[in-house]
């Protein structure tokens, strides 16, 4: 059986794919049946490259999809590095808001991708409850959150963020329901008195 070896990506490939899933997540969002040559001359490339990259629409629609939760995933360790523990799981909480705009932008488009028949299963959460439960770790370490708070209990807290209309003007509302969040979480922790 031939093994793939890991090729490096040319650095011009790479910011043509990274591109074209930043114009496909704008488009489908707003209309899920955007032409794909649409999307391919909007992002600048040829049907070539769009082609070689996303061989038909469901595998563009996932990887839009894994594209924004790794994004989300890897920002948990990125704002730990730079910013207090307390801080960092704030911020990511916006992250996480603006990808659950685009996953409900992109909703018709999934369902789409995914219900065909002998299609894609649309993927799972892991990366998004690791991220949390590295942000959650590091601030019941540090006193700053109660114990013993679970991504499953962070997610299920935050879970109004998914009524709100992406369309809408949701920012504001998205970081009055953090900080709510945020103050719940303080509660009982080291920092705050049990």
């Amino acid at each position: 059986m031939k093994q793939e070896r890991d090729v490096p990506v040319r650095s011009d490939a790479q910011r043509n794919r990274e591109r074209i899933l930043e114009v496909a997540l704008a488009e489908l969002s707003c209309d899920a049946d955007t032409p794909l040559n649409a999307i391919a001359r909007k992002a600048g490339v040829g049907q070539g490259t769009f082609y070689r990259n996303f061989p038909h629409r469901e595998a563009l629609v996932l990887e839009v999809f894994r594209h924004e939760m790794r994004q989300v995933a890897d920002s948990a360790s990125e704002l730990l590095a730079t910013r207090r523990p307390e801080v960092a799981l704030r911020e990511w909480m916006d992250r996480l808001a603006q990808f659950a705009m685009a996953k409900a932008g992109l909703a018709e488009a999934m369902r789409r991708a995914t219900s065909a028949p002998g299609a894609p299963a649309k993927p799972g959460h892991a990366p998004v409850t690791e991220a949390a439960e590295l942000l959650l770790r590091a601030n019941e370490n540090a006193g700053t959150i109660r114990p013993g708070v679970t991504p499953d209990d962070l997610i299920l807290a935050v879970g109004g963020l998914w009524q709100l209309d992406p369309r809408s003007d949701w920012q504001p509302r998205a970081a009055w329901l953090f900080d709510l969040v945020m103050d719940g979480l303080r509660a009982g922790s080291a920092s705050h008195g049990a």
